[in-house]
């Protein structure tokens, strides 16, 4: 029972969900007074001083609501070593993969092949596990353990490696070297571990309320974000975490036990090759184990996942720290004429890692067409293959950062050399690496053309725009640079639509240039310039400067991004950046990847839930949960995750909106038109604004050709307000693209309508009635959808609207 008497009106609450830049409670509330009224310092809710003891006085709020700001922008970028997170990006991408598979068939919906997909993604994901930390076992144990501490003209030119040179004593020996080495690679997978354990107890934690779905009545075709169990990813991360920490772990440890068994077996060692291939055994058994634990078991949405599976958190790192443990011991045994020369045996691993993520996303894009022609939409980002080219980026990413780092390393330790060519004191990396690098050029050059190619269609779009702008504003004389600057802007925003291609080009790109590499490396078995030797001058000259430029700009990347990183602790501007690429990013739950950065909306989306339940229950009022750009994704999760009886005393707003223009594009299967239709259905009162100057928010429901559908959407809303300057407007009006929304006379008048048709439901008990016509409501005549150009609104032309602010209202939100 609510603890007081519903009041005539009962009251009103608007809850305001900010966006990715995040915004301060005083300027979301517009008043430098505020008060937290729940939460803590990482996302809590404020209010006005003035309005912390609305529900004891309802009298005082009759005709408005009482507003409230819910701020999570901490969850994502609260402090300088959250920048460390960049160095995750590849596990990120990945992730998201497995989130952008097609949508089910209503009438065939393969259970098995959605099963096979997230099987898929998942091994795609502890294929860049093994490959990041093969990378660090090739700086450590490669090119400085066994490379550089095996030449003495490394070790002269590096004093921190005398102890590790032939001859200076205990460490000399390879195998002792390698077990040194290995501890690097070894601190790094346990680091991975803790910030994955540390995240999974602060973010994976927050049990959904009690009550807001009942599983049991649950069916398998309801939208998977109304599932109870969806933002309580406890088990699976748990689960993903511990294997792929053991997989890291035997990494490192066939690393030193594969060049340490080959000795022995050279060296008619017939008792440490016995014991040798005795550990191979078992570091192979450990690995499939591993397999399995990955590949068996996906998420549970259906209800909240409690339990934990205490045998394989525990079984799997404690049997692989083990092994390694007893590969260290073995390497560390006495082989005094064991010398090291060349390279260890990297080319192999490094090939069959690229070669298996491949044919894992050539697999995946056959299941998601699969998927796609079940259920086709064309509305779908890349034809159904959003998630495999995502897969494939992060594939991508992940070699970049290994053959970066290794690229640079080499360089670095070899001094003026070039690592690799004749006469060099060191090896270098792996010749794969160095093919890898020639690819990036080309890569480059498609990008520039693809990039040049939209630049001058955009160029002709903002000139076809400019010469109607003026039209749109009846009564305006034509100001040429005016209307250049606003069909500027449209045309700006519109170019979000083509990233796909972008995706699709890299990502193609990426795959076949990559067979290349791999083709190259394996059957030369030198580097680009050196196997171009002896063909034509001009076919030589461009393997050398592709594979020149290509190691130049993979190196250059890496130190750029590591730049940027270490930046973050300094720069609190560059800190916010950062946290705006993570609030895109890391929105979705941890399914593939258990090192990703964390899922926010985990902790978020409970948050929501929580209040708007507890708030309904406790006062019998209404609610109006206002989202901006993100933040509307945040509530749109979070009304999904409501019980009937709540929501139906609960209204949308959104504004700025990224539901259907990105997420419904990349991830149909939880934003696609079914769904988005399913939550219309399910919510009586639900608005949505947009402009056509906007890069992010669209249409929540678009129609067949992208017309927006007039129960839901309002928009285009006008931008600028005014053409150019008049007595209702003296200065000109900003172009505001993604931003203040709530400055425009259009949200104050929908808030209202919304309210009006709640206040509607709770005197009659029927839910409030979409109007035909698409307007909000019969409460007031200027919530109405505009039917006409972009410069009129339904109160009339753009500049000349009496639509009053909401009292007291804030003046806008940063986006």
């Amino acid at each position: 029972m609510p603890d007081h008497p519903p009041t005539d009106p009962p009251l009103a609450l608007e809850l305001l969900v900010h966006g990715v830049a995040g915004a301060a409670p005083a300027d979301l509330l517009g008043d430098p007074r505020t008060v937290r009224i729940t939460g803590d310092s990482t996302a809590a809710v404020f209010r006005r001083a003035d309005d912390a003891d609305a529900e004891a006085h309802p009298e005082r709020y009759a005709g408005r609501p009482v507003p409230e700001a819910y701020c999570w922008s901490r969850l994502t970028s609260g402090n300088g070593a959250r920048a460390l997170w960049l160095l995750l990006l590849p596990f990120m991408v990945v992730n998201l993969a497995h989130w952008a598979r097609p949508a089910q068939s209503a009438t065939d919906p393969a259970p098995r092949t959605v099963r096979t997909y997230g099987v898929l993604v998942r091994v795609v994901a502890l294929s860049l596990t093994v490959l990041l930390i093969a990378a660090a076992c090739e700086v450590s144990l490669d090119l400085v353990a066994w490379q550089c501490a095996g030449s003495a003209t490394c070790t002269g030119s590096h004093s921190w490696l005398g102890f590790l040179a032939p001859g200076a004593g205990w460490w000399a020996q390879p195998g002792r070297r390698l077990a040194l080495g290995a501890l690097v690679p070894a601190a790094l997978t346990c680091l991975l571990w803790y910030l994955a354990d540390r995240t999974w107890s602060a973010y994976e934690s927050q049990p959904p309320p009690a009550g807001t779905a009942d599983p049991d009545v649950a069916s398998d075709t309801a939208p998977a974000l109304g599932r109870p169990g969806f933002w309580y990813g406890r088990r699976i991360v748990a689960r993903l975490r511990a294997a792929h920490t053991a997989a890291g772990l035997l990494t490192v440890a066939v690393a030193v036990a594969v060049p340490t068994v080959r000795h022995d077996r050279r060296a008619d060692a017939p008792a440490l090759e016995a014991f040798g291939w005795s550990l191979q055994a078992l570091l192979a058994a450990a690995a499939v184990a591993v397999a399995w634990v990955v590949c068996r078991r996906g998420r549970s949405e259906d209800r909240p996942d409690h339990r934990l599976d205490r045998a394989a958190l525990t079984l799997l790192p404690a049997s692989a720290l083990a092994l390694l443990a007893a590969v260290l011991l073995y390497a560390c045994w006495s082989r005094p004429g064991w010398t090291s020369a060349g390279r260890l045996p990297g080319d192999f691993a490094f090939g069959v890692l690229m070669l298996g993520q491949g044919l894992c996303v050539l697999a995946l894009a056959g299941v998601a067409r699969s998927l796609q022609r079940r259920a086709p939409d064309r509305s779908v980002a890349l034809g159904g293959l959003g998630g495999p080219a995502v897969a494939m980026l992060g594939c991508a990413l992940g070699g970049v950062m290994s053959g970066g780092v290794a690229q640079r390393v080499a360089d670095w330790l070899d001094g003026a050399a070039t690592p690799g060519t004749p006469g060099a004191p060191l090896p270098g990396p792996p010749v794969l690496l160095s093919w890898q690098a020639a690819v990036l050029p080309p890569l480059l050059l498609v990008l520039a053309l693809l990039a040049a190619w939209f630049t001058v269609r955009g160029g002709r779009a903002r000139r076809r725009l400019a010469e109607s702008v003026a039209d749109e504003y009846p009564g305006e004389t034509p100001d040429r640079d005016r209307s250049r600057r606003i069909a500027g802007a449209r045309t700006a925003a519109a170019l979000t639509d083509s990233a796909p291609w972008f995706v699709a080009a890299v990502s193609g790109v990426t795959l076949v240039l990559g067979a290349g590499a791999l083709a190259g490396a394996w059957l030369s078995g030198e580097v680009p310039g050196e196997a171009a030797r002896g063909t034509l001058p001009v076919l030589e000259t461009a393997a050398r400067a592709a594979q020149d430029a290509g190691s130049w700009l993979v190196g250059f990347g890496f130190v750029l991004f590591f730049a940027w990183g270490r930046r973050a602790y300094r720069d609190p501007a560059a800190r916010r950046t950062i946290g705006i690429l993570w609030d895109v990013g890391t929105f979705w739950p941890r399914a593939a990847h258990p090192f990703a950065p964390p899922c926010y909306a985990e902790r978020a989306v409970p948050d929501l839930t929580w209040r708007m339940a507890g708030w309904t229950e406790r006062t019998g009022g209404r609610l109006v949960i206002s989202g901006h750009s993100q933040g509307s994704v945040l509530a749109a999760a979070a009304v999904w995750q409501l019980p009937p009886p709540v929501r139906r005393r609960v209204a949308l707003l959104t504004y700025g909106s990224p539901l259907a223009r990105l997420y419904g594009r990349w991830f149909p299967a939880y934003f696609g038109p079914g769904p988005l239709a399913a939550l219309h259905q399910e919510l009586d009162c639900w608005r949505n604004l947009w402009r056509a100057t906007d890069p992010i928010g669209g249409p929540a429901l678009p129609g067949p050709h992208g017309t927006a559908l007039s129960a839901v959407d309002r928009g285009p809303l006008p931008d600028p307000i005014a053409y150019g300057r008049s007595a209702l407007y003296p200065l000109p009006a900003p172009i505001l693209g993604h931003a203040d929304y709530q400055a425009d006379p259009a949200f104050a008048a929908e808030r209202d309508a919304l309210l009006a048709l709640l206040d509607t439901a709770a005197r009659t008990g029927v839910p409030g009635q979409r109007p035909a016509d698409g307007s909000a409501g019969t409460a007031t005549g200027s919530a109405g959808t505009a039917t006409g150009p972009p410069g009129t609104t339904a109160a009339g032309p753009a500049g000349l609207s009496k639509e009053p602010r909401a009292p007291g209202g804030p003046p806008g939100t940063a986006g």
